[in-house]
């Protein structure tokens, strides 16, 4: 069974970018960890424990989204779950007993540091990204 331990990253997208820096640095007191010198337009926000990624929507990335934010245009990317310690193998085992479709894992940087995670999709279509903390 897998056991969260905390929310590691959210991934937001916008066409915003100076004024989402601003509310999430100036008003909410975020700080900025890491930003990608490449076309991945990704800008991450330390927050507490965890991270707040912030994708430009003209960028490499936020283009997988679709169009900008809007009523036909999803802002959310997707969610981080960090879990308790678990291997990749068993994380993959638990998965395919709930037939829960999923690629294989790759290395991504979370609020943790680097590290092997996987995405899934629920229900609704929303994107998860599972990472142990090992």
């Amino acid at each position: 069974m897998l056991k969260i331990k905390a929310i590691d990253h959210i991934v937001l997208r916008t066409n915003k970018l100076d004024e989402m820096l601003n509310f999430y640095c100036q008003v909410l007191g975020c700080h900025i960890e890491r930003e990608t010198e490449d076309s991945l337009g990704l800008t991450q926000l330390r927050a507490g424990n965890a991270l707040i990624d912030i994708v430009t929507i003209d960028s490499e990335l936020g283009q997988m989204g679709g169009a900008a934010p809007s009523d036909s245009g999803i802002n959310v990317d997707h969610f981080c779950l960090q879990l308790e310690l678990i291997s990749e193998q068993d994380i993959a085992q638990h998965l395919k007993s709930h037939n829960i479709p999923f690629n294989g894992f790759e290395r991504r940087y979370g609020a943790q540091g680097f590290g092997q995670s996987v995405y899934i999709q629920d229900p609704q279509g929303n994107t998860v990204e599972l990472r142990s903390t090992q």
